[in-house]
């Protein structure tokens, strides 16, 4: 398993956001992007999970002898973003039933889930009743429910009390994939095994 990474630019009208980023990251290794706000971190992350094109270069996934690009990577990936879509309308419970059968996932119950990231009693209430921190712990749930071979946190922590970030640290330190991390807190950046410093 491998993620590479090459020649990565990115503009937007009448603004360059980075160019030329390059890193190759092998299976068990975490990448940490770091950077002042507005230097591109989730523009960076988007770009690796596919859901935004570079302006120039290529993302390439190799998994399991199979050399993956463009749309075909985002089946690998599993995200956890502050703009990350939730039905609030809906219990934790659907979104995740909704989300479980956008993946081809069988399975009925996440109980066990639920109560990993502290939603415990909580599968039957509306999402727009949920904090933000409570949120942030069902994207998780979402996330990994296909066991991604590709983990992309942007924010990782956010609106996580002490408790919630130890879990996502466990989730962290436990992911046999790739993962990717976007931050600038000095303990998530410690996770990195290789770091790419936007806006230098």
């Amino acid at each position: 398993m491998k993620l590479i990474l090459e020649n990565i630019s990115r503009s937007f009208p009448g603004r360059k956001v980075f160019s030329n980023i390059s890193a190759v990251v092998e299976k068990g290794e975490i990448l940490v992007i770091t950077g002042p706000n507005g230097s591109g971190k989730t523009t960076l992350i988007r770009i690796i999970g596919s859901l935004l094109p570079p302006t120039s270069g290529k993302v390439v996934f190799n998994n399991e002898d199979k050399q993956f690009s463009g749309s075909d990577i985002l089946r690998y990936v599993g995200i956890v973003a502050p703009d990350l879509f939730l039905y609030d309308e809906l219990t934790a419970n659907e979104n995740i039933r909704f989300f479980a059968r956008v993946s081809g996932i069988s399975r009925g119950n996440f109980d066990g889930e639920l109560a990993k990231f502290g939603l415990q009693g909580r599968g039957d209430d509306m999402v727009q009743s949920y904090s933000s921190g409570m949120k942030q712990r069902l994207k998780y749930i979402l996330a990994l429910m296909k066991q991604p071979p590709l983990l992309l946190l942007d924010e990782p922590t956010s609106n996580l009390d002490e408790q919630g970030k130890a879990v996502i640290e466990d989730v962290i330190k436990k992911h046999v994939g790739i993962t990717v991390i976007a931050t600038n807190e000095d303990s998530e950046i410690n996770y990195g095994s290789r770091k790419i410093t936007l806006g230098l």
